[in-house]
């Protein structure tokens, strides 16, 4: 670790700290509003708009680290 803060890549495709936390802030910002548009918008069940909620988070989550691994 440099004295900057920055944290280096222990191997080449590695990815550090803080792209781990805007992957999660991206899976669970998509996951919130996918559940809050099927329960209360769409009028959906609760059980369908977590399966929903679980999905979208999962392929937000797969973007944001196929963005940050670039």
């Amino acid at each position: 670790m440099m004295r900057d803060g920055t944290l280096r890549a222990a191997a080449a495709g590695s990815i550090g700290v803080k792209n781990w936390r805007y992957i999660a802030l991206h899976a669970s910002a998509a996951a919130a509003f996918i559940f809050l548009l099927q329960r209360y918008a769409l009028g959906a069940s609760l059980e369908t708009g977590l399966l929903w909620a679980l999905a979208f988070g999962g392929c937000a989550a797969g973007l944001a680290y196929m963005q940050s691994s670039r």
